[in-house]
């Protein structure tokens, strides 16, 4: 318990210094709450660049109004990861009424087992394409569509883990993205 009440001190110091626009103030607090708010987003939109998104949206309110969080009603930890989680909840229903104005199906509708059968067929011969363009892409390029499409990690993310410029994780991915449009549009015809 003292151990919270210390690290709820500490946050309430570093909002109260995000105020007077101390940079490393809010770098502290990102680094120190960013995973934690990217798990409760992705949990509920279940989009890695979604769940990255509403924690950015998150943070840039902190940073124009670090008054929104007020100590009184409770700690900063618990503030933010309810901005985290009204945010992500915001989100999916803007998705949902979304689908609805576009005329997809509502999630609970019981869908067409002769089109579920279809597109399931479907999805395995797209998936064998794919694997098979992904394995004809060079190694580096490769292995940064992987960390992005498959592993859920941003360019920048990317770049900092294979100690590359970010300017080189992008030129990767638009090389590689180009080669998979080619090799499977030649698949198509």
């Amino acid at each position: 318990m003292a151990i919270r009440s210390l690290e709820d001190a500490r946050d309430r110091d570093l909002v109260r210094r995000v105020g007077s626009g101390d940079e490393g103030a809010f770098r502290t607090l990102f680094r120190r709450y960013g995973p934690l708010a990217k798990a409760v987003s992705l949990r509920l939109v279940r989009q890695a660049f979604m769940a990255e998104e509403i924690v950015q949206e998150a943070f840039l309110a902190l940073w124009r109004d670090p008054t929104a969080y007020r100590e009184e009603l409770g700690s900063f930890r618990g503030w933010l990861l309810a901005t985290v989680h009204h945010r992500a909840v915001d989100m999916v229903r803007r998705e949902e009424a979304q689908r609805r104005r576009a005329g997809e199906p509502e999630r609970d509708e019981a869908p067409d087992v002769g089109q579920t059968v279809v597109d399931q067929v479907h999805l395995d011969e797209t998936r064998t394409r794919v694997r098979q363009a992904m394995a004809e892409l060079p190694e580096p390029q490769r292995q940064v569509v992987d960390m992005m499409y498959f592993q859920g990690k941003s360019q920048s993310a990317i770049a900092a883990e294979l100690a590359l410029p970010l300017g080189t994780v992008k030129s990767r991915t638009l090389l590689a993205m180009r080669r998979l449009r080619t090799a499977l549009s030649e698949e198509n015809e």
